[in-house]
């Protein structure tokens, strides 16, 4: 029988208690279950299912682990642990992935129609000039990733043309994609909506400083539902304060919650939304790693294996 370790708190055990086993058993696999709060002998575990934000952070004692399950799209928080030799997978589950597209494609069409002046228009104002066809907003998508390119598509298919940035060209109908150093700055400067989707890692952290700042166009806007460290916040807001920038729809950041005292909740040029963009659900979460486990345990490759050479130290 499998030993499975849930190692999250105990909230969301709660969320997964039914749909886990479900989903174990619709795949086949015998198991037994076990959370932190069972005090589990650590030599008996084959998987862990893991949240970054466990009790658990030693991964020495679990001398038989076959793999650990991220339950959240981003590692940066677990992939550079050095006690941690088994496999790492990160979660992609379809939930997650409409989720971000329905909240970057929100976003980017309130820039591109100029929402905000009709939503607030204290001196009702009337200015009938149309905004321009989405086929004249050129949009960036830094990180071609499972999220970017399900973004990218969503974009391509609503007449954006839009340049994917990333660490290997990626083919994708409708995107002209970009690599490098020239390809990010060639990204930056020919958009006028950037998109951050880009995972967090040694070679992206701060990608999003003074310099590529000054390479955006002047009046674009920037949107980063990737992870705070992804933006330089003191460049950014000079950026924004002298003018450089229009505009900057923040999900992610340094500091979560984000901290009363912080100045982008007070900037005219920032939105804040409180990390809404994209949640893993349960159901499609425990079927994804219910397969993973089953793919272990058969000998098969797992799903979304990490490639941890670029983890944060």
């Amino acid at each position: 029988m499998t030993r499975i370790l849930f190692a999250a708190a105990p909230a969301r055990w709660a969320e997964y208690r039914e749909p886990l086993p479900r989903a174990l058993d619709a795949v086949g696999v015998a198991h037994r279950i076990i959370t932190l709060e069972d005090d589990p002998d650590p030599t008996t575990i084959d998987w862990i299912v893991y949240a970054p934000n466990s009790a658990l952070q030693d991964f020495t004692p679990y001398t038989r682990l076959k793999g650990v399950l991220n339950l959240w799209a981003g590692v940066e928080d677990v992939e550079g642990n050095p006690t941690l030799r088994a496999p790492l997978a990160r979660m992609v589950e379809d939930g997650l992935t409409r989720g971000m597209v329905e909240w970057v494609t929100g976003h980017v069409l309130r820039h591109h129609l100029g929402m905000d002046a009709h939503i607030a228009n204290p001196r009702r104002a009337w200015d009938a000039t149309p905004p321009p066809l989405a086929r004249d907003r050129p949009v960036a998508m830094l990180g071609m990733g499972e999220l970017g390119t399900a973004c990218a598509g969503a974009l391509v298919s609503l007449g954006f043309p839009v340049t994917g940035w990333s660490r290997g060209l990626k083919t994708l109908p409708g995107v002209r994609s970009v690599t490098g150093p020239d390809g990010l700055t060639d990204a930056l400067g020919g958009a006028e909506i950037v998109v951050l989707l880009t995972p967090l890692t040694r070679s992206t952290a701060n990608l999003i400083d003074a310099a590529a700042l000054a390479a955006m166009r002047p009046g674009s806007v920037l949107l980063n539902p990737g992870r705070g460290g992804l933006v330089d916040d003191d460049a950014l807001l000079a950026a924004l304060s002298e003018g450089h920038l229009a505009h900057a729809t923040l999900d992610t950041f340094r500091t979560e919650p984000l901290p009363e005292d912080h100045p982008f909740w007070s900037h005219p040029k920032i939105t804040v939304t409180p990390h809404i963009a994209s949640a893993t659900r349960p159901e499609g979460a425990a079927r994804v790693i219910a397969e993973n486990i089953r793919r272990g345990e058969a000998g098969e490759p797992l799903l979304h294996l990490v490639d941890r050479s670029e983890a944060l130290a």
